[in-house]
């Protein structure tokens, strides 16, 4: 359930692989390879708990290579859901693209159709302001298109994206999904 008092600046969009959970070159390809950062949890709860909306977008393109499908996938989302339940936490809506780099849709990130697609979901007329939290250039430039403001995580692909440099000009850095979350709570972040 969407709250009627959503604003953007109370939304905090996730990617997955690498910033809630581990990641990996050779694709999270079943229940068992899913393997959440705990302190990812605990953050997702935190900000429930301080009245965010917390929701996900993910690109999955290894169901379109036939590494795994949509049932395995939606059985790591309800774990995901579980566990930030347990904690205390909700996830509001979790967005994914099944879509391989070639298949030309709209929601592949660096394309917003996932953050649209959550816009839609949630209501809201804009997502201006919301914060986009990724390890990836590509998760940076979805958010930057639709006026999300850049968090860049070192898990995952991150340290790699940091390496890299370009793109990152409105990106602010932190080590992991936890340390974002603390200056937000803290009021550090504006």
């Amino acid at each position: 359930m969407v709250s009627p008092n959503l604003t953007p600046q109370k939304l905090v969009i996730l990617d997955r692989d690498g910033v809630i959970n581990h990641d990996s070159d050779a694709y999270i390809k079943s229940l068992a390879e899913w393997i959440p950062y705990p302190s990812a949890i605990s953050a997702i709860a935190r900000l429930t708990q301080a009245g965010f909306t917390v929701a996900v977008a993910t690109n999955q393109s290894g169901i379109a290579r036939g590494y795994y499908d949509e049932a395995t996938l939606r059985a790591m989302h309800e774990r995901l859901k579980m566990l930030v339940a347990a904690a205390g936490g909700h996830i509001a809506h979790i967005a994914y693209c099944p879509h391989g780099p070639d298949d030309q849709c709209d929601c592949r990130k660096p394309l917003p159709g996932l953050l649209t697609d959550i816009q839609q979901t949630l209501m809201l007329s804009s997502l201006q302001g919301s914060w986009m939290v990724g390890d990836s250039l590509r998760d940076l430039q979805a958010g930057e298109a639709v006026g999300c403001r850049s968090i860049l995580v070192k898990t995952g692909k991150g340290e790699k994206t940091l390496t890299k440099g370009s793109g990152l000009e409105h990106a602010l850095v932190y080590a992991d999904l936890a340390a974002f979350v603390d200056d937000l709570l803290a009021d550090k972040l504006g």
